[in-house]
């Protein structure tokens, strides 16, 4: 896998749809939304009271979202609970930390509202702090999610120094351990970063072939800023 990992070197992605594999590579991941008022709260221990996190954050409650009749109904257990490895599921994985929550519950949020199926989708939500799953169902009361916690010791004394602060974060790389984190029944999930809002039903981009890839990305593609005019803030 040399010839990926020299690749990911020179290519960064906000979205990927992935095929879990042991040899999964991964890419830099773009600089994610801070909240303004959080600036002393750069460097926190990984457990934190429950407390801290509620006063900090105070979201309005979501409007329930629900399937369009052509979804189909879903298979559920005994108990009446969706498993996480019901086929009809489209998979998400999104980092959670304190620093970007903002934007991850952005993130969800317009995830929600443009699917033809939100009670279909399954958020995976890979964090180092274990506070934080209270505010999201207090958020989104319906949604079906699992929390994963990623020990940042895994990787802290494998990152370099960077010009990007949001690439020096250890979550910032759990994406790498995608199939060690989720359950083996999970071979395909699409991972966001925390600075993206969807737009569109996210289940064209589920259902995108990726043929023999393991990855699929989409391309940077260079802006050109010579048509605005000079008084455009570039």
């Amino acid at each position: 896998m040399l010839w990926l990992m020299r690749f990911s070197r020179f290519f960064s992605a906000a979205m990927a749809l992935v095929v879990l594999s042991p040899s999964l590579q991964s890419f830099p991941l773009a600089e994610a939304i801070k909240s303004s008022h959080l600036e002393g709260y750069l460097c926190l221990p990984v457990q934190m009271p429950p407390t801290d996190s509620e006063n900090l954050f105070s979201f309005w409650k979501a409007s329930a979202f629900h399937n369009a009749d052509k979804c189909g109904s879903n298979q559920r257990g005994v108990s009446g609970e969706m498993s996480v490895c019901d086929p009809s599921l489209v998979h998400v994985a999104i980092t959670l930390d304190i620093e970007y929550l903002r934007g991850s519950i952005a993130a969800v949020h317009s995830i929600l509202q443009h699917s033809l199926c939100p009670e279909n989708i399954f958020f995976h939500f890979l964090v180092f702090e274990t506070n934080l799953e209270s505010i999201v169902q207090s958020t989104f009361p319906q949604l079906k999610f699992k929390v994963y916690y990623f020990d940042p010791k895994i990787v802290r004394n494998l990152i370099s120094t960077s010009v990007t602060q949001a690439l020096e974060q250890p979550l910032n790389y759990a994406r790498n351990y995608l199939t060690d984190l989720l359950e083996s029944c999970v071979s395909r999930v699409i991972y966001l970063d925390s600075d993206l809002v969807v737009v569109d039903d996210i289940s064209k981009l589920w259902s995108t072939s990726l043929g023999s890839k393991t990855i699929g990305a989409p391309e940077t593609v260079p802006i050109n800023k010579s048509h605005l005019g000079s008084d455009q803030n570039t």
